[in-house]
C-alpha cells in the first residue's frame, strides 16, 4: 500500500473504518480490474491532499468478500465515504480526480 493508505480486511473493517474518529474513504478494488488501476493513483493523491482530514483505505473484494457483500459492492471500483460508522457517499466507476473529490464532498 502507498503511504497514507491502509489496507482494510473483513477482520479489521470495524475497528479501522466504522469506529474511526475521522471520515474514511474506502476504495473497493481487485487486482484484475483495469479501472481500479486507473483510480488507484487518484486515491493516493487524495490521501496526501487530505491527510489529517480523512483516512483512506483500500479493500480487496476478492480477499474480503464478507465486507464487499455487506455493502452491496456489485461493480468495482466502488468508493464509499464513511462518516460516524455509516456510508455517507458512494461513487462507482473511474472518473477524474476533480470529479471524484467533488462527488465525495471533499472540495
Amino acid at each position: 500500500m502507498a503511504e497514507g493508505i491502509m489496507e482494510v480486511t473483513d477482520a479489521n473493517f470495524q475497528s479501522e473504518v466504522l469506529d474511526a474518529d475521522l471520515p474514511v474513504i474506502v476504495d473497493f478494488w481487485a487486482a484484475w480490474c483495469g479501472p481500479c488501476r486507473m483510480v488507484g493513483p487518484l486515491i493516493e493523491e487524495i490521501a496526501k491532499d487530505y491527510e489529517g482530514k480523512v483516512k483512506v483505505a483500500k479493500l480487496n473484494v476478492d480477499e474480503n468478500r464478507d465486507t464487499a457483500t455487506k455493502y452491496g459492492i456489485m461493480s468495482i471500483p466502488t468508493i464509499l465515504l464513511f462518516k460516524d460508522g455509516a456510508v455517507s457517499k458512494q461513487v462507482v466507476g473511474a472518473m477524474p480526480k476533480t470529479a471524484l473529490v467533488s462527488e465525495l464532498g471533499l472540495s
